[in-house]
């Protein structure tokens, strides 16, 4: 790996998915230079592990615009610090970007910051902040505050379970408060998020979360309507000096249907709307906000608002649709850090297509047709862009395995999209 440390600065990029790939592929557009991915070291995966954001990702495989690693005791709160200390010093003469594709590891690396920015720039919040934002509980007081909308919302600890009542009709959504600690946590019923249709269903998922190591508080909350295509996903950078560089608005066409990954997007098109970018702004820089932030929400038809659903503290898996558009996302970073170059502010309007599925697969997945018409304009006009296959990185062994990723993810299409359950 003698080439990563002739580099003049090396991004180094935790977790091994496609969103880790849109990070190294940004920063290999815009500098010519390659990122190290790294994954806590595990057991050999399966064959699931080989399609999916794990160790290791289909998405960084026999690539060519980076390197990859396993770190010992990477994903252990206790090793975390002195693993990526270990790492730094191997590059001890460069200046080392460190980046993140999940809310646990940047939560890791916010409550150790002071301990890690002396080896790393870090584009993150403090500790203090990170108390106020750190569940869904906590930002949905934050939106209270600052009159940003979200759907009706009872939350139900570990003690109430058994007295919940719910002020409104099914069918409801459940989803954990702190979506680190529910990630740690395994039972047979798991899903990222529930969809439910009556007391009875509530209460059965309620008993089998509380049943797992997860004790926190649960989100129970009204089902926006609408499919896919309602919803919105907005990817923020916020500069050192706490002000707003670059927002970038996107409308979800088609998302994974799959229990394990539901919301993660596999093809998103750009969207615009300065008011909704305003509010958010306005929350983000009176909040002392820095670096990367992806919020998620919805449109709901029923009075024309977007409903809110979380802040992540990292950009999105799928912010390379934001490079895709011409304002390459990782050029923030080294501008704002290394280089010091005054950021203006920039509200993306460029239309753009990005998707992990070819567009004839994904003109069958996509059920509004309004869109879909818009898509196949995108398309032929060569506004597209497709997540993982890139020109400058593409061998046989790679073409080979997009390919068999492709017909994974329509099976998977095939599998839950007729009665998916959310």
């Amino acid at each position: 790996m003698s080439y990563l440390h002739v580099q003049p600065f090396l991004p180094i990029v935790i977790q091994s998915g496609q969103h880790a790939y849109g990070v190294a592929r940004s920063f290999y557009e815009a500098y010519t230079i390659k990122s190290l991915v790294i994954e806590p070291a595990r057991k050999r995966g399966n064959f699931q592990s080989f399609f999916s954001s794990g160790t290791r990702g289909i998405a960084t495989q026999n690539s060519r615009i980076l390197d990859f690693r396993y770190v010992e005791n990477l994903d252990d709160p206790n090793h975390f610090v002195q693993a990526l200390l270990t790492l730094a010093k191997q590059f001890q003469h460069q200046r080392l970007i460190l980046l993140v594709c999940d809310c646990f590891y940047a939560e890791l690396i916010i409550k150790n910051k002071e301990q890690l920015k002396k080896y790393f720039i870090l584009p993150y919040i403090d500790q203090v902040l990170l108390k106020k934002v750190q569940t869904k509980e906590k930002f949905y007081q934050l939106c209270d505050l600052y009159k940003l909308k979200y759907p009706q919302t009872v939350t139900v600890t570990k003690e109430q379970q058994t007295n919940c009542f719910i002020p409104f009709q099914y069918p409801i959504i459940i989803k954990p408060s702190n979506s680190v600690a529910y990630s740690s946590c395994s039972f047979p019923e798991k899903k990222k998020i529930y969809l439910v249709h009556n007391d009875s269903e509530m209460q059965q998922i309620v008993r089998s979360i509380y049943s797992s190591s997860y004790q926190d508080t649960l989100i129970l909350q009204e089902f926006i309507p609408g499919d896919d295509s309602f919803i919105r996903v907005l990817d923020v950078y916020v500069g050192r000096d706490k002000k707003v560089k670059l927002m970038c608005l996107s409308n979800k066409l088609f998302e994974d249907s799959s229990p394990q990954n539901k919301g993660i997007s596999l093809a998103v098109m750009i969207d615009y709307d300065e008011q909704l970018m305003d509010t958010i702004r306005h929350l983000l820089e009176d909040i002392g906000y820095t670096g990367f932030a992806n919020f998620d929400m919805k449109y709901d038809p029923r009075d024309g608002e977007y409903k809110l659903f979380e802040l992540n503290l990292r950009a999105g898996s799928s912010s390379y649709y934001v490079t895709a558009s011409g304002h390459n996302f990782m050029q923030y970073v080294v501008d704002d850090y290394l280089l010091h170059i005054p950021l203006e502010r920039t509200y993306v309007q460029t239309k753009h297509l990005w998707s992990l599925l070819p567009p004839k697969t994904l003109y069958k997945c996509m059920g509004n047709e309004k869109l879909k018409i818009e898509a196949k304009r995108l398309v032929k006009q060569g506004r597209y862009t497709n997540a993982l296959f890139y020109k400058e990185d593409m061998s046989m062994k790679r073409w080979v395995k997009l390919k068999l990723y492709n017909g994974y993810l329509y099976i998977k299409h095939r599998k839950y999209f007729i009665d998916r359950n959310v």
